[in-house]
């Protein structure tokens, strides 16, 4: 309490909501209009003013791609318009802390999730994770009747759910590489990418070696968002290599976009470096279903060698 009887109010120590209400637009405005600027420019520099985590790695790398193929940058580029935003802001004690922007977009008919991070007050907010929904699969938030979300704890503290927020990405990857695991429902994401992996284990013109590994620490944090049904929504990123090498007589033929990526000449393997970023819907730990649901996975290439 200060002498002229304010009160400072501490983001590390209360439960507060995350961003002001009058904040947020701000946020997803810079993110939009810099977002627009990185594209026109094919800038891979711009996009790490308001990108952070496996979003970030997934732009800049785009970019530096794009960039290689014509460096003067694109003027002509459609810029990204959001529109029609609904802020789902959790109140939260610590840092770092997060919030959600759930808009239209002109690039298709879906909703645009973006999850919004920083890890201190005089830090920036930054675009994390993106994901793509049907307005159908947007889920119920759990709203207190202030208006604010519950966040779920990334580690521990989630008796309710079927699965934390914390184990999903080794849980996910170890299914992956394993075929083994009860978490998720079988789906595009799951049992189809196994599915389709295992067409290129061996061909006549190659063979493909694929290493799936959690995403660990801070810049890939999972956050997670309570829903009414007693569920969760929950991002996380996974990392994943894929290393393809060419039988004898045959070379390999990468793309422009991978070339543009890549170190090493591509004489006889190349090996792909890719992050993913996902959400998915944990259920209650009473659900009648307990298996965990990818709602929408983005991947891409951030990283090529050739040998």
């Amino acid at each position: 309490m200060t002498l002229t009887g304010c009160m400072t109010v501490h983001g590390e120590r209360e439960n507060i909501p995350s961003v002001a209400k009058d904040e947020a637009p701000k946020a997803l405005k810079r993110f939009t209009d810099t977002y627009n600027k990185a594209y026109r420019e094919l800038d891979p520099s711009l996009v790490s003013q308001v990108e952070t985590g496996p979003l970030q790695e997934i732009s800049t790398a785009d970019l530096k791609a794009q960039h290689a193929q014509t460096p003067g940058g694109n003027p002509h580029a459609s810029p990204l318009k959001l529109s029609d935003a609904r802020y789902i802001i959790p109140k939260q004690v610590g840092w770092p802390k997060f919030f959600v922007a759930d808009t239209e977009s002109n690039r298709d008919d879906n909703r645009w999730l973006l999850v919004f991070t920083r890890g201190g007050a005089d830090e920036p907010w930054k675009a994390a994770y993106l994901s793509i929904l049907s307005r159908d699969e947007v889920p119920d938030f759990q709203i207190d009747k202030d208006g604010w979300a519950k966040p779920v704890p990334a580690d521990g503290g989630t008796p309710k759910l079927t699965a934390g927020p914390g184990k999903l990405s080794g849980a996910y990857t170890d299914y992956l590489m394993t075929g083994k695991g009860d978490v998720f429902a079988d789906g595009a994401s799951t049992s189809g990418l196994r599915t389709t992996r295992k067409k290129y284990l061996r061909t006549p013109k190659f063979w493909t070696e694929y290493i799936d590994t959690a995403a660990q620490g801070p810049r890939y944090a999972p956050v997670g968002l309570r829903l009414n049904d007693g569920g969760a929504l929950v991002f996380f990123a996974s990392h994943h290599r894929q290393k393809q090498t060419m039988a004898k007589g045959y070379r390999p033929n990468p793309t422009p976009q991978i070339k543009a990526l890549m170190t090493g000449e591509a004489k006889k393997s190349v090996t792909l470096t890719r992050i993913s970023e996902a959400a998915v819907r944990v259920p209650a730990r009473d659900a009648a279903d307990p298996k965990v649901v990818f709602l929408n996975r983005l991947e891409g290439v951030t990283a090529a060698k050739g040998e």
